[in-house]
This record gives structure tokens, C-alpha cells and sequence, in this order.
């Protein structure tokens, strides 16, 4: 495999991993055209199991997904992208059974640290999921055709929050119109919407008794609002199930769409949550369907819009970052006004995922969280190697607001 990527060089590289997210139609011709010759474009496609995303269309045809392309019918009106969508491929059919991933190449410092038979550090052994409360929980989720990042994205705390009876819910379906390196959310195109789920959530939420629960979703780049609409039924519908509820949202950035952002923001979550993820110089690699300064203006549009919006924001650590790379991504997201920042261990999902950089020690998490809180002067900073942007969520919130640092509710 190490040869093939050698002979196709750094060109034909970029463009596998970019090809699931080109910017426009014309972009999208001419990186398919400039693919085409590389003469080991197959071979890599092929080997690494995702053909169906590079199926991108061209001038004069549509890709119907069986490898031919074919004329338009006549008369049919063209396809033109709302401002949300990007180029995506047409068909989901995915015969092997495999989630669909890129890999992402030559972004770490080297091959990774978590190879085959390789030991993982001894503070990142987690209990295995189980217990009365778990399995109550995932048969709620599963009766209500409910969907959890807990579950799709492979989070290793799914068994101690479960437990404690909390739960973070992905809303708009489990499909993603984008595709980071890091992340376990299918990529592939989405099902239509389910209008229910707002209020499905909702009777989920009251029958767990839950006082604080957290929502996030999958992009949908493939709709005119982005989802925004949906995501705004789902807090209301949580807030009028459960009087006094804590309410912790963490959507896409909506292209930047401020209206669409609005839409979320005015139906009042507690939390607005947006992931930075990894620093500004492996942001585009990583994150290709992002921007690292759009990202820090959704966060700065969220508290302009309204007042007194509490902010939050993720980094992931073990991407290829530098300590000192991670400091100034701090600097960036307290200078747009965040208040809560949570930090934690990149862990490889799959072989097709970005590689495992290096092992982050506690005690470098320590030193980051005693950084921002003292001297860049966050409400709260949670770190720690099995951290995640949801863990403890609602004591998170608690802890700022009890330290007189974010408005109370």
C-alpha cells in the first residue's frame, strides 16, 4: 500500500481525500478529470474500499452510481445546489457492508502509535458497556428508532454516562453529508427527514427523567436550511416535555448561514456547542468540509445574537498536533467568546480513520485545563484523555455557573 501511495504522489493524495467534498460543480470536473490520470487511482480506491465516494459527476452526464455515465433526459431541468449543499455522490449502496470512510495520509507526524497488537497507555482502559441502566436505556433508544453519538460515534464513556442515566441524542438521522478523519458518523446520503423525531426525543427524555440532556446531529448539507428548522422543533419539544430542563445543543456549522444559525439559537438551548476539533494548521486536512475561522465565527455569530448565549467548544488531541499548536487553538476559541472548553484523546475508530499521532498524557491534559481556566479565563475547561465534548455535560455547565463565571439560568 506504501508503494502505491509513494507512486501516485502527493497530488493524487489530496485529491482521493478531497474528493468527497468539493466546493462547487466546476471544481468538481476538473478534480475528477485530474484524478482520472493518476494511474493508480483505482488501485487506491480499490484497496482501500471506498469507490462509491469518488463517483463524482462530470460535464454532460450524471453518475448513476453502476460506473457509466449518462445523458441528462431531455428537457429536465438542471440541478442546481442550494447555498448548503456541496458536491456529493448520488447513491448510498455500500455491498461490502463497510462504513464509508476516506483515509487521510501524510497529516500525522508519523505512522501512529496504535498498531496492530500494540499496547494502548493504562488510563485509557474503560469498563465494557453494561449493566441495568444500559440496557434499559439502549432498549428506550431502539423502541423509539432513536439514534445516540453515544452509539455511532463509539464514544468509551457510553457505559459510565448510560449508567448515570445520561445520554447525548443525534437528531437528523445517522448519516453525514461530511467526512472528518477522526470521526465513526457514517458518511453517505441521508435519509429524508423524520419530522417525528422532535417529539419522539422528547418522550424519550421524560421517560428517562433526564434533567439535562445534550443534542447534536449530523450535517445535512443536503437540505435548503441545513436542518436548522429540525434542530429548533427538537429543543422546543424537549423544553415543553420536561419543565426546567437543561438543554445543550451541538450542531454543523451551516455553511456559516447566520440565519439558519439564528433559527437554532432563538429557540433557546442553554448551551450552544460548536467543535473547533484539532489547530488551525491541520484543520483543512482533517476537517476538509470546515473551516477553522468559519467554525470560530459560528461561535462568535452565537454570543453577538444573543445575550448572554453560554458557548462551548472541543478539541481533540492525538491528530498530529503540537503541545503549543494546542494552546494557541485555545487562544483563537476564548478570543470568540467561548466559555466551556472539553479536551480529550483522539482513539482510532477504524483502520480507514486517521492514524493515532501519539498517546496525550493526564498530566498534559492537566496542564492545559490549569492554562485556559487561570490564564486565558475560561468558565470551565474538562480535560482528560477519555474526555468528550458531551461527558458530563450538565455538570460541566454546573461547576461555571457555581464558579459565578457564565449567567445563570
Amino acid at each position: 500500500m506504501e508503494d502505491v501511495f509513494r507512486r501516485m504522489g502527493e497530488r493524487g493524495i489530496e485529491l482521493v481525500e478531497a474528493a468527497a467534498h468539493l466546493p462547487d460543480a466546476r471544481s468538481g470536473i476538473r478534480g475528477r478529470e485530474e484524478l482520472n490520470r493518476c494511474p493508480q487511482r483505482e488501485e487506491v480506491v480499490a484497496q482501500r474500499g471506498v469507490p462509491l465516494l469518488l463517483r463524482l459527476p462530470v460535464a454532460g452526464g450524471r453518475d448513476h452510481g453502476d460506473g457509466e455515465e449518462h445523458d441528462d433526459a431531455p428537457g429536465r431541468p438542471e440541478h442546481r445546489p442550494s447555498v448548503h449543499s456541496s458536491s456529493m455522490p448520488v447513491r448510498d449502496h455500500n455491498p461490502a457492508g463497510r462504513r464509508l470512510h476516506l483515509p487521510i495520509v501524510g497529516v500525522t507526524n508519523g505512522p501512529g502509535v496504535n498498531a496492530p497488537g500494540s499496547a494502548k497507555p493504562p488510563w485509557l482502559k474503560v469498563r465494557l458497556a453494561g449493566g441495568p441502566n444500559y440496557t434499559e436505556l439502549k432498549d428506550l433508544m431502539r423502541g423509539r428508532s432513536l439514534h445516540t453519538v453515544c452509539e455511532e460515534a463509539m464514544c468509551p464513556n457510553i457505559a459510565e454516562c448510560w449508567e448515570d442515566r445520561e445520554a447525548t441524542f443525534l437528531i437528523l438521522g445517522a448519516r453525514c453529508t461530511r467526512r472528518c478523519g477522526f470521526c465513526d458518523v457514517m458518511t453517505a446520503r441521508p435519509e429524508p427527514v423524520d419530522e417525528d423525531e422532535p417529539r419522539r426525543i422528547a418522550d424519550a427524555v421524560r421517560a428517562m427523567e433526564l434533567r439535562y440532556v445534550v443534542l447534536t446531529g449530523v450535517a445535512r448539507d443536503d437540505l435548503p436550511d441545513g436542518g436548522a428548522g429540525m434542530w429548533a422543533a427538537a429543543i422546543r419539544a424537549c423544553t415543553e416535555a420536561v419543565a426546567g430542563i437543561g438543554i445543550e445543543v451541538l450542531p454543523s456549522d451551516f455553511k456559516g448561514g447566520e440565519r439558519d444559525i439564528a433559527t437554532v439559537l432563538d429557540a433557546g438551548p442553554d448551551v450552544f456547542a460548536h467543535n473547533l476539533e484539532t489547530v488551525r494548521r491541520l484543520h483543512e486536512r482533517i476537517r476538509p468540509a470546515f473551516g477553522y475561522d468559519r467554525s470560530l465565527d459560528v461561535l462568535r455569530f452565537a454570543k453577538r445574537h444573543r445575550t448572554g448565549q453560554i458557548t462551548k467548544s472541543n478539541l481533540i488531541l492525538g491528530m498530529g498536533e503540537e503541545p503549543t499548536e494546542v494552546v494557541g487553538a485555545m487562544r483563537d476559541l476564548r478570543e470568540a467568546g467561548v466559555d466551556i472548553l472539553t479536551m480529550g484523546q483522539y482513539l482510532q475508530p477504524t483502520r480507514y480513520h486517521l492514524p493515532v499521532d501519539r498517546w496525550v498524557h493526564p498530566d498534559e491534559f492537566a496542564g492545559h485545563a490549569r492554562v485556559g481556566e487561570q490564564e486565558l479565563g475560561f468558565a470551565r475547561v474538562e480535560a482528560g484523555p477519555l474526555v468528550r465534548s458531551s461527558y458530563h455535560a450538565g455538570e460541566q455547565l454546573r461547576r461555571a455557573r457555581a464558579a459565578g463565571r457564565v449567567a445563570t439560568a
